[in-house]
């Protein structure tokens, strides 16, 4: 059997050409996936595991961390406050789907842990939840693989069915990111790797991910707005890749044997979630006061990056993109508190 060096040495370019064909065919996800199909290949044919280095999976995790608190330091508290309350609605609704799909799930197949069953569930953060999962001992394998394929469904049935609908006439939102400062390279890094120890002396759930999620907001307060601590594209991509290696090195047979026994169920939760998303729309959009295609998107249950693209080309107004967060936001607060959300649980029976 091959050194994990030797194996290694063929998974890391095999990942770096299948990343770069799936970004430019825009595939959803294009790095992740890439990273599980190169790790799971090789793990699959050598009939063993491919473990990470420790450092590398730290350094991933903490960089989503970070990309998840990106978006959130551009919005202002004024728009925060005008769509607060329609947002935790919408997350509440979302997050409550998917914990009673985890629970059900859970429970007609008892292989599937309770924590499993939800995080797979949970639309939304699909980079963020396999992280979360290994953090809280949940089958990660199992989570990265539903995630992603509620991912893709979305992400492809986004465009399909907006260009029925009306876009408002407003101008839109500036499609283009926060600017990259290459020279924020070392502080970028020190969050990435640093913010665990935050976390933890902190107490916060999943540490890894939440201490430079937390710190990234702090900074995108306190730090000049000329200041972005936008990543540069080496570490997204270093850390979509890091979290596809850690889902494709712990595939086996049985594992994927037993996602695709789960299948249909994982599809028919995916259709039920899509179809409620369209239906809650209706009323945040008369409670808001913005067109169906508006509030579409602010509902859809995950590809925040698809619908924020959709929602610049149409010329949405502000509502999208906050609405969106304030779920993204919530559905992770969920995530990472969900030990303790099941302990109130199992008390109120």
């Amino acid at each position: 059997m091959r050194s994990v060096a030797a194996r290694w040495a063929v998974v890391l370019p095999a990942s770096l050409l299948l990343g770069a064909l799936f970004d430019w065919l825009n595939v959803p996800a294009g790095w992740i996936l890439a990273g599980i199909l190169a790790a799971g290949a090789m793990a699959l044919s050598t009939g063993e595991e491919l473990p990470l280095n420790r450092i590398v999976e730290r350094g991933g995790r903490g960089t989503i961390g970070i990309l998840a608190g990106i978006p959130l330091v551009g919005v202002s508290l004024v728009e925060l406050g005008d769509y607060a309350l329609p947002g935790i609605v919408v997350a509440l609704f979302i997050g409550a789907f998917g914990v009673g799909g985890g629970l059900l799930l859970s429970r007609a197949e008892r292989a599937i842990s309770r924590e499993t069953g939800i995080l797979s569930m949970l639309a939304g953060g699909s980079s963020v939840m396999p992280a979360l999962a290994r953090d809280l001992g949940a089958d990660f394998r199992y989570v990265a693989l539903s995630q992603y394929l509620r991912l893709l469904a979305v992400s492809m049935t986004l465009p399909l069915v907006t260009v029925f609908f009306a876009t408002p006439a407003g101008t839109g939102a500036d499609p283009a990111g926060p600017e990259v400062n290459p020279w924020m390279f070392p502080v970028i890094a020190l969050l990435a790797f640093f913010g665990f120890h935050v976390a933890k002396f902190l107490r916060l759930p999943s540490p890894g991910v939440f201490g430079p999620l937390l710190l990234t907001l702090l900074g995108g307060l306190l730090l000049p707005a000329e200041w972005s601590l936008q990543p540069p594209e080496f570490f997204r991509i270093y850390a979509f890749l890091a979290i596809g290696w850690m889902c494709g090195g712990g595939l086996s047979m049985r594992a994927l044997k037993f996602f695709a026994r789960q299948l249909p169920a994982t599809i028919l939760f995916i259709i039920l979630l899509s179809v409620a998303c369209a239906l809650l729309a209706i009323p945040i959009m008369h409670w808001v006061g913005i067109t169906y295609f508006e509030a579409y998107l602010a509902t859809s249950p995950g590809a925040i990056e698809t619908a924020l693209a959709l929602s610049a080309e149409g010329g949405a107004g502000p509502s999208v993109v906050t609405i969106q967060l304030i779920r993204l936001l919530g559905v992770l607060l969920i995530a990472g508190y969900l030990p303790q959300i099941l302990r109130l649980l199992s008390k109120g029976r």
